[in-house]
């Protein structure tokens, strides 16, 4: 029998947390290879990118390994500044001027090469691009989104406020910020936000209560009615002082803020980060074709919650399993959704990115606020056009 009450808390990170300036800079990469490549007349799935950064104090360290049109590193430098001054650091710590950039990229290895392309090794047609597991999930609990509740308004705090200050509604917002919401959950269901802590950079000269007053109404503005209560527990800026941030305050890496990508810890996590990866890497292309497969498994009311795990085995198209875990919210069996996922998505790694249209420039969106439970046309993993055909064939 589940727990009649209890809570769960999921975190985000702004667009200026040190971890998401790599990740930004890491995806702004594997676009850049896509759009100069594609412009050469090179195919797209001729592209290999897997590019790792490293952001400190009026540094960055450019690292990893590409194939496709020779991209220059003055190219490379000059889109990891503009992403730097996108985000909005013109500070003396982390300038997008100023900073000492490094690119490092080299070749991919011939090894891994020969494993992943199409028509190589012993399977005649294109393998995942690394061994590993990869998890996709929905849920029920924010109607259109299908994901878990505290990870979605998080994000959505976060989000709002880059909004005004990249718009200057509000003077005084810095671009390092982190969010953690705490949910109440009664019979299963979201009800409410017993805690919401929010820690963000600000100009030189404001106390907590200030911060206090400019943030909590638009928290108001995205939690939904009803959620913040007397009883919740607000906790702003709480260690006081949040002058210096960023990568001047804390150095960041590409793909350590995996749960914050994906479900916020209410699913599990493969073992790979997306950022910087071309979607011949597994790690980043499964991740969102398993998605894909849950959310439309909600979406066409097959189950409330849906969590799928798919794995590979490198230079191998077809997955070494595929299990499906519904939490007993299904109105079918697990076995039959199983053998419904089969018949109804491709999940070879060419067949899945076929089928999400990945190989194109389209990831420079997903490097904050999370991948999934997002919208616009490029987040393909997020459509629920399998909803219909799934609810027919299961007889619903």
């Amino acid at each position: 029998m589940g727990r009649k009450t209890y809570y769960f808390t999921s975190e985000s990170v702004s667009e200026g947390h040190p971890d998401k300036v790599s990740d930004r800079i890491s995806d702004e990469i594997v676009d850049l290879y896509f759009r100069k490549s594609v412009a050469a007349g090179m195919s797209p799935w001729d592209v290999r990118v897997a590019a790792e950064t490293l952001t400190t104090t009026n540094k960055v360290v450019i690292a990893g390994e590409t194939r496709g049109k020779d991209v220059s590193k003055e190219e490379i430098e000059a889109v990891a500044r503009a992403a730097i001054k996108d985000i909005g650091y013109e500070q003396s710590g982390f300038h997008h001027a100023h900073a000492s950039v490094d690119v490092l990229l080299h070749a991919q290895s011939v090894d891994i090469a020969a494993g992943v392309d199409k028509g190589t090794g012993t399977h005649k047609e294109e393998g995942a691009g690394d061994q590993g597991i990869m998890f996709g999930y929905a849920s029920n609990e924010v109607e259109g989104a299908l994901m878990p509740a505290p990870i979605y308004y998080s994000h959505k705090i976060l989000e709002r406020l880059a909004e005004v200050r990249h718009s200057g509604e509000k003077a005084g917002l810095e671009p390092d910020a982190k969010s953690q919401v705490s949910v109440r959950y009664e019979d299963g269901k979201p009800v409410g936000a017993s805690a919401i802590v929010l820690s963000t950079q600000h100009a030189d000269g404001l106390s907590p209560a200030d911060i206090s007053d400019i943030v909590k109404p638009y928290i108001h503005e995205v939690m939904p009615d009803g959620w913040i209560t007397d009883e919740t527990v607000f906790h702003i800026n709480p260690t006081g002082n949040f002058v210096i941030g960023g990568p001047d305050g804390d150095a960041g890496l590409t793909g350590r803020k995996i749960i914050v990508d994906t479900y916020g810890g209410m699913a599990p996590h493969g073992g790979g980060a997306f950022s910087g990866k071309d979607p011949s890497k597994v790690d980043r292309s499964a991740a969102y074709a398993g998605r894909y497969v849950a959310k439309n498994i909600v979406a066409a009311g097959l189950a409330d919650k849906c969590e799928i795990q798919i794995s590979y085995a490198i230079g191998v198209a077809e997955p070494t399993s595929i299990s499906i875990n519904t939490f007993g919210t299904g109105r079918v069996s697990d076995a039959i959704i199983s053998q419904l996922v089969r018949e109804h998505f491709e999940l070879r790694p060419a067949g899945l990115i076929k089928m999400l249209d990945l190989k194109r420039p389209i990831y420079l969106p997903t490097a904050a606020y999370g991948h999934f439970g997002r919208e616009g046309e490029n987040f393909t993993w997020e459509r629920t056009d399998k909803a219909e055909a799934l609810r027919k064939a299961a007889g619903l």
